[in-house]
């Protein structure tokens, strides 16, 4: 009989997965003989046997995979049998690291069967977990992933974890994290002073679940961080967070028992059941239901200042045994929002989060198995029955992506590329070779702590993988915290650094995740982002080639008084937009913006604006959005960034209708969206008291036709939908179901966020595209050159 040794490669989602006891069992099941290890590439298998029983193994090991497993590529040699006499698991090599790391997995099925059976040696144990679930990110220093890289190395197993851990036959082989009651983490509950009080030793899980019932805040470490949690049913506990946190508007995320408990309070697709169900168990929003709807029980509804005047909630369901055993204890919904305070980066020390959360929790349920790596829960909405991710972290970072081959490099050696993504909502991008690994949501870069995790999630990356970027990539706003430190590493690396246009960012990462192959249409909107002109961009179209874009049309500008002030008071957006329309005569008007200044800061106000003082022009939709959220008189100082817009989202709620207002278009491009005829009839539907939900409607649809008109005159088939303003669902869906009307392909953001949670891998794409068409960078970024004039017309 005719041997064969094959010698195989494979990367992708391999380890941590068990994937090696899975390969182990498939050799042993074929009697085929040779061994598998893990490497920093990936798995590494050298397997003899017979033709027939080789092939079987490679026909099976593709299609029966672990639940967690995924195959990206195979390396295959063919090569003489050296007379291997049996089959064995080998030791991890190491390496320059291009393996998968993998994010946190909810719990199993299996584990959770077992912290609820009270004959199981792990009955109530909060750090259950196998190889289909429990911490990955979090607690991995490098790869190869095994105990000694991780933070579980602190804790030595006991004889009967560690027989599970060696053994190939068991669903915790290899398990990095495996621990029981005897040898494993442990939980404590802590006062307001962090110190443990005397009579809290034993079931400290209980004794929290009766501070929660109590009306208390109660600070939880789970797997990436702390949350904050209070009785979502509690009125005055709420509202008590809500003043602690400085958190006035901005709705908090909820954490249900079960899915039967949610199905109590929203509505919810079957595709929305299976994201909360899955196991990387985000937060998904979901519609409420009316409070006419039939309740099970109406004295248990979410408190009202949970998420005041917002049709949808942002739930989860427990995805660690901790929070299964709390939960379960509960038996109601909590408010389970981000442990830290406002600016700050989530809390995820036990010994210093007392500190930073003093004055904020009432209690700490901590556990002593250390995070290396923190990270938010991730945020999804359903757009057109598909998942769209808002806020890309825990479940599903650091996975990475592998944009399609027209996409990619065509170099030999494609450079490796850091890049650091916008001011607010940042996350950083690495691309190695054909994947871009994209880390955790990171937030906002505003306050020194950070800048500080920021710069530190930097440096872990580069370390995991063992590697320096060749170039920077970074934001064109040259005052962005992110922009200034691509220099600083630059400096310290000696690497080039290049801006990036924020709009063709965002336009780019749309496309990463669609296999695009010809010219499309962009169209990007946004609050803000720093044009080539030097005005703020945020209403743009963009035609990008396979060599950069031209900027085809664009809202027109108008004045923002206070520059940045002006984000955070949608007042000042309203004053500007009426300045830009009728000049010195809006001091004749008396309109919801005027009536929120004071006469002096008014007067103060109509200055700048006639002197151009602190006034700069912007092109930005989300700055439209603002406006009129003022003029309706919904929000006139925002609390958090996007209120206004949610709140005009939320106020067309039951009162869609097919009007749009007109808009002028010029005539050649770049095109100049010229918004005043629909001011000027948005003030006539405010003057003859139209409701607020009327106007916003057809004001969502006037943005809708405009892109439609818009698509039309520039020519494109392929019309792709980014920016922060494509989080509003509404405007998404409409917006798509107008463009297959009128046979154009949309595509809009699925797994990366749309708003600036994208911008780092976008940033990424523009420098390969560079390298793909061997063009100078300043290319991408030069002035479009208008194109010939098209036939005006209106919408």
């Amino acid at each position: 009989m005719t041997l064969r040794r094959l010698c195989l490669t494979l990367q992708g989602a391999v380890q941590g997965v068990g994937f090696r006891p899975f390969v182990y069992r498939l050799a042993i099941n074929l009697d085929l003989k040779g061994w598998v290890n893990n490497s920093a590439q990936g798995v590494e298998i050298e397997v003899e046997g017979p033709t027939h029983l080789l092939n079987s193994f490679l026909g099976q090991l593709k299609n029966d995979l672990p639940p967690r497993a995924v195959i990206e590529m195979i390396e295959c040699t063919d090569d003489a049998p050296i007379g291997y006499t049996s089959f064995e698991i080998r030791p991890s090599t190491e390496g320059s690291s291009t393996a998968l790391l993998l994010p946190d997995i909810a719990t199993c099925a299996d584990c959770l069967r077992e912290i609820f059976d009270p004959c199981d040696r792990r009955y109530r144990y909060p750090f259950t977990n196998c190889t289909n679930c429990g911490p990955r990110y979090s607690i991995i220093q490098s790869l190869p992933y095994d105990r000694h890289n991780a933070t579980m190395r602190h804790f030595k197993m006991c004889p009967d974890c560690q027989s599970e851990y060696t053994d190939p036959l068991s669903r915790r082989f290899h398990a990095q994290p495996n621990a029981c009651p005897i040898c494993g983490p442990q939980v404590e509950l802590w006062n307001e002073e962090g110190q443990l009080e005397e009579g809290w030793q034993d079931e400290p899980i209980q004794h929290a679940a009766e501070a929660i019932r109590q009306g208390k805040i109660l600070a939880v470490k789970g797997l990436g961080g702390f949350h904050l949690m209070v009785d979502a049913r509690n009125q005055a506990a709420v509202e008590r967070l809500r003043e602690r946190k400085h958190r006035p508007d901005k709705p908090f995320a909820l954490m249900y028992p079960s899915l039967k408990r949610v199905r109590h309070d929203c509505e919810i697709l079957e595709v929305e059941a299976e994201l909360l169900r899955s196991h990387t168990a985000p937060i998904v929003l979901l519609k409420r239901k009316q409070k006419n709807s039939v309740r099970v029980d109406p004295e248990n509804n979410i408190a009202e200042a949970v998420a005041p005047g917002y049709p949808h909630l942002g739930i989860m369901l427990p995805y660690t045994p901790l929070h299964h055993l709390l939960m379960a204890d509960l038996d109601f919904p909590v408010v389970a929002t981000s442990g830290n305070p406002s600016g700050v980066p989530i809390c995820f020390n036990e010994r210093q989060t007392p500190q930073d959360l003093k004055g904020l929790a009432d209690l700490y349920l901590i556990h002593n198995r250390p995070i290396l790596s923190p990270s938010d829960d991730s945020i999804i909405q359903v757009i057109n029955n598909q998942p769209q991710i808002l806020r890309r972290a825990r479940g599903y970072a650091p996975l990475p992506i592998s944009p399609s081959p027209i996409q990619n490099s065509k170099l030999s050696s494609p450079p490796t590329i850091l890049a650091v993504g916008a001011h607010l909502k940042n996350t950083i991008a690495l691309s190695l070779g054909d994947r871009i690994f994209l880390s955790p949501h990171l937030g906002d870069l505003g306050t020194v702590q950070s800048l500080k995790r920021f710069q530190k999630t930097i440096r872990d990356f580069l370390q995991i993988y063992d590697c320096q970027p060749d170039i920077i990539a970074c934001d064109a706003h040259p005052d962005y915290a992110s922009t200034q430190a691509a220099h600083t590493f630059a400096q310290e690396w000696q690497v080039p650094v290049i801006p990036v246009q924020h709009h063709y960012a965002h336009v780019l990462a749309c496309i990463a995740e669609h296999p695009l192959e010809r010219a499309a249409l962009g169209i990007a909107w946004d609050g803000s982002g720093y044009g080539l002109d030097g005005t703020l961009w945020g209403g743009e179209f963009l035609r990008i080639t396979t060599s950069g874009f031209e900027r085809v049309g664009y809202l027109r500008p108008f004045q923002l008084p206070g520059g940045e002030k002006a984000i955070q008071e949608p007042r000042r957006a309203a004053l500007g937009l009426l300045y830009s329309c009728f000049g010195e005569a809006i001091e004749q008007k008396q309109l919801a913006p005027m009536q929120a200044f004071s006469p002096q800061s008014l007067k103060l106000l109509y200055t700048m604006l006639d002197r151009h003082i602190n006034t700069p022009m912007t092109s930005s939709v989300g700055r439209l959005f603002d406006a009129i959220a003022s003029l309706t008189n919904k929000v006139q100082i925002s609390s958090y960034e996007g209120q206004a817009a949610a709140a005009l989202e939320s106020a067309l709620t039951g009162f869609e209708t097919e009007e749009h207002y007109p808009v002028q278009i010029s005539s050649t491009l770049p095109l100049i969206v010229d918004w005043r005829p629909m001011l000027n009839a948005i003030l006539e539907d405010i003057a003859v008291g139209l409701d607020a939900g009327l106007i916003s409607s057809k004001f969502h649809n006037t943005l809708v036709e405009i892109i439609v008109n818009v698509s039309h005159r520039v020519g494109e088939s392929y019309v792709v939908l980014t920016g922060g303003c494509f989080q509003n669902r509404y405007l998404s869906e409409r917006t798509s179901k107008r463009l297959r009307e009128e046979n154009f392909q949309p595509y809009w953001h699925q797994q990366i966020p749309t708003n600036d949670g994208g911008i780092a891998l976008g940033q990424v794409m523009s420098i390969k595209r560079s390298h793909r068409s061997s063009i100078n960078i300043q290319d991408v970024l030069s002035d479009p050159q208008p194109l010939p004039p098209r036939t005006s017309s209106c919408v």
